[in-house]
């Protein structure tokens, strides 16, 4: 039982070493000319810069699809991402990965 308790402890351990090194890893994505969005591993958004020329009047249906296609590119970037690093961290065979 207590050989349970500690394997669940060292995963813990290693899912928390885990998150923070996503925590630190960043990716850009520039799905879309003049969006460029920065995101981490754990798909917090960093940043976003969007081309002032895509801000005109008139231009609000397609500003947004744009924005819209772009943030799902990154997040599917960085989820890809995480599982790269969960793959290559947790043992060989593990369930589910």
């Amino acid at each position: 039982m207590f050989d349970k308790m500690k394997q669940l402890m060292d995963m813990k351990k290693q899912a928390d070493r885990l998150k923070k090194e996503l925590d630190g890893i960043t990716t850009e994505v520039s799905e879309v000319r003049g969006i460029t969005i920065v995101i981490n591993g754990s798909q917090n958004f960093k940043s976003i810069e969007v081309d002032e020329s895509l801000l005109q009047a008139g231009n609000k249906k397609g500003f947004e699809a744009d924005m819209l296609r772009s943030m799902n590119a990154a997040i599917k970037k960085s989820q890809e991402l995480a599982a790269k690093k969960m793959r290559e961290s947790m043992p060989a065979g593990f369930p589910g990965l």
